[in-house]
């Protein structure tokens, strides 16, 4: 992804990438809504509003919720009905989402209700597009979702703002939701039969935690194979476990990818070995990169295929399909299909990180890493050098495995046990974002380690990708000369990895396909 933005996306319900979504949540790309999409929007509120004058017993629309979907709401107390809904529902526990986070929820319900199955009316849209093209960010509790009926305890703090309640960021500063809407010029929405519904019953909490937290995945699966190239030079590594003939006859295509990005990186390398050069082969964590990377990229191929899928889905519920004249109450807003990618997610993830911590063990090990000075310090037992970067690697490494435990896999009843199964996949959603981060910072552990141990043979026999890449570190980290403190090293070097500053030239060194 390139750092220039398109001034405007287009939603239509139908077109929606995830790097759409990044752009929008994380580079304040502009959103409209298009054409097509905002008369199918006309169409079905008018039979919504046909409904109603018709006293029709429809889900939500002349019902309660839920438990109470059999008590029939007179359409005098429509009106107060979503607005009850709204104000109940918001729940919220913990610590807010951050404000990239929430504006990918904005943009992905958005996008959902454009479809036109949903019944909102098209003002309450533009009034949604308007808080996120004026920079309105609702604060939004980050637990209290149990995934099904969707994401309702967060996104009915989304709705809150809408109508002039709760609380949201505008202009870096936290305000009443009201005071934020006015303050951008925004005035608040009254909510409609079924609106209230509408902004709530859906998958696009979990969706968009999901889908950064993807983004940022397939990009951290470039940099592994960096990193694990610098690595495989630094320790004079077997350049044969890299030939494809291996792995053509096992033709994963994740594996093959790697296989190939070490070679491109490592090309004429004057620190790689030859097989009985100096060993006949090297441990797993050198060996296997190719098999262990490629899986973890096959996984998040099939992540995002699935991520973009739902995030281009009607996912509330009733739907409203006003060609057949029918309202079918079902259950799109259940979140397995996304609980089990995140789960997914969040294990490929922790296993790029698990193996990288082995390598930077074996770079520190003076019985491991082939003649370089313990801990890669000049003055060891006066310094302890990058003793302690190895501890901080496995402490976060170990967070995972615990982190990595499926969220799927459980589900406790609601709603009088009218719900009686639920995804958990916003939790899933959450973990695997955490499990993303944390390998950010082992990955920028693996670099720094790596060049440091680089430091002690000689850059000039590095590769062509890698002396690249090694250079580009040393702009960011000095050697370490003596002893300091490196967590500030680690923290400069995760947040480079994270920033498109280096990822058009990323792309330059590897390949994601």
């Amino acid at each position: 992804m390139r750092q220039t933005v398109e001034n405007t996306i287009t939603v239509n319900g139908k077109s929606l990438t995830i790097e759409d979504v990044v752009r929008v949540a994380r580079l304040g790309a502009k959103v409209e809504l298009g054409e097509e999409s905002l008369q199918k929007v006309k169409r079905t509120r008018e039979y919504v509003e046909k409904l109603l004058t018709e006293k029709k017993v429809v889900y939500g629309l002349t019902t309660g919720f839920g438990k109470f979907s059999d008590t029939y709401i007179s359409s005098e107390d429509g009106k107060l009905l979503q607005l009850n809904l709204i104000r109940s529902h918001a729940c919220g526990l913990g610590n807010p989402f951050p404000e990239e986070v929430v504006r990918a929820i904005l943009l992905l319900r958005i996008n959902a209700l454009s479809l036109g199955y949903s019944g909102i009316r098209p003002e309450t849209m533009q009034t949604m597009i308007d808080m996120l093209n004026k920079g309105v960010v609702p604060v939004i509790p980050e637990k209290g979702s149990l995934g099904a009926s969707g994401d309702l305890a967060p996104l009915s703090h989304l709705a809150l703002v809408l109508i002039g309640e709760g609380e949201a960021y505008y202009q870096d500063a936290k305000m009443l939701g009201g005071k934020a809407m006015a303050a951008a010029g925004i005035a608040p929405i009254t909510l409609e039969a079924k609106e209230g519904l509408a902004l709530i019953n859906g998958t696009q909490v979990m969706a968009a935690v999901g889908t950064i937290a993807c983004w940022d995945a397939l990009q951290l699966a470039q940099w592994a194979d960096c990193t694990a190239a610098l690595t495989c030079e630094a320790l004079l590594g077997v350049r044969d476990a890299f030939d494809p003939l291996t792995h053509l006859i096992r033709p994963h295509q994740g594996q093959i990818q790697v296989a190939d990005n070490i070679r491109r990186l490592t090309s004429e390398s004057r620190l790689m070995t030859d097989q009985g050069e100096l060993r006949v082969q090297d441990a797993y964590s050198l060996r296997c990169i190719p098999q262990v990377h490629g899986a973890s990229r096959d996984a998040l191929v099939y992540i995002a295929e699935k991520l973009e899928i739902e995030i281009n889905s009607a996912t509330d519920n009733p739907l409203i399909f006003t060609e057949e004249e029918r309202v079918i109450s079902g259950g799109n807003f259940h979140g397995q299909p996304i609980a089990l990618a995140m789960d997914h997610l969040a294990i490929s993830v922790a296993e790029l990180a698990n193996i990288a911590e082995r390598r930077i063990e074996r770079l520190v090990n003076p019985h491991l890493n082939e003649n370089l000075p313990p801990f890669l310090t000049k003055k060891g037992g006066l310094q302890s050098g990058l003793m302690i970067a190895q501890y901080a690697a496995a402490s976060v490494v170990s967070e995972n495995k615990s982190l990595a435990h499926p969220a799927s896999v459980d589900s406790i009843p609601s709603s009088g046990n009218q719900e009686d199964h639920v995804s958990m996949g916003t939790i899933a959603a959450r973990k695997a974002k955490q499990i993303v981060e944390n390998a950010y910072s082992v990955l920028a552990i693996e670099l720094i380690c790596a060049a440091q141990a680089i430091d002690f043979r000689d850059p000039l026999l590095l590769g062509k990708g890698t002396k690249q890449l090694y250079h580009r570190c040393r702009e960011k980290v000095t050697f370490v000369e003596e002893d300091r403190v490196l967590s500030n090293d680690f923290h400069t070097v995760a947040e480079w990895m994270k920033s498109a500053e280096m990822l058009d030239e990323l792309c330059t060194l590897v390949s994601l396909q």
